[in-house]
């Protein structure tokens, strides 16, 4: 739902959520509540016209939540084959991930270009949409058009805040405790935005660029190049893990490590 939305406003719900409206047999008069994906609320609505392939609601006043992850977390993956990525992108929008960056990479089976590649993305980001209405978040994970991953790299700007990691099977990588805490930096998300006094917010959450390859992995001169653009080395173990495995691993252990450090002990 990319709408701007005002309370008292009355919108005309997009065709997905309009069908869920009419499945649950709904009726005017019925409260619901909708969200935008943007702007971190929940907003109470009510039915106010059903018709034969459109819905309408009448907003109520929002009410902010917050379900996002104390880090915004950028996973950049060479996508992987078959039906594969559409798991992965629900599972990254339900475990709170911020944006996916789609890659072609030198071992990538699947090689997306023009329209077909934009057709892709509009799936995918209808599928992370459907993935926040399923767990609750308000906001929605942004897929990024496709691009090739020598392209991306060169778009990066320096980041000094910024965490970028790679996912890899040399024998020098890191465990994931131990690189986020390479060169003094905090362990973890929360632990990073305590220490820079930055709130948990879109503007100020500690960002955090997730690379990992295709099947086979990245070519070394790949992994070469994003050492150079400042991405450390990551192992999750001695186990390989599939292409659409791997990411959502560390992205559920940031998500956990977050949680860890904000309880409490009685």
């Amino acid at each position: 739902m990319p709408h701007a939305f005002v309370a008292d406003g009355v919108v005309a719900l997009p065709g997905a959520a309009a069908r869920h409206v009419q499945v649950l047999r709904l009726q005017p008069g019925d409260a619901l509540v909708v969200f935008n994906g943007s702007d971190g609320a929940d907003w109470p609505a009510e039915v106010v016209r059903i018709g034969r392939r459109e819905v309408e609601v009448r907003l109520g006043a929002p009410r902010p939540v917050e379900r996002e992850l104390a880090c915004e977390v950028t996973i950049a993956l060479g996508v992987p084959a078959n039906d594969r990525m559409d798991a992965l992108v629900e599972k990254a929008g339900e475990l709170g991930a911020t944006a996916i960056q789609p890659l072609v990479c030198e071992r990538s089976v699947v090689r997306l270009a023009g329209e077909r590649a934009e057709a892709k993305r509009a799936h995918w980001q209808a599928v992370a949409t459907a993935a926040s209405e399923q767990c609750g978040r308000a906001r929605v994970t942004d897929v990024r058009p496709v691009a090739s991953l020598s392209a991306w790299l060169q778009s990066l700007a320096a980041a000094p805040r910024e965490r970028r990691v790679v996912l890899s099977l040399a024998p020098e990588a890191l465990a994931p405790q131990r690189a986020f805490t390479a060169g003094g930096a905090p362990s973890h998300c929360s632990e990073a935005a305590a220490q820079t006094g930055r709130p948990r917010d879109a503007a100020g959450r500690t960002a955090v660029i997730v690379l990992s390859g295709p099947e086979g992995g990245l070519a070394p001169a790949e992994e070469a190049i994003a050492g150079q653009r400042g991405f450390v080395p990551i192992s999750l173990g001695p186990r390989t893990l599939r292409a659409d495995t791997a990411p959502l691993a560390l992205l559920a252990w940031l998500g956990l490590q977050a949680l860890d450090s904000g309880r409490t002990t009685p």
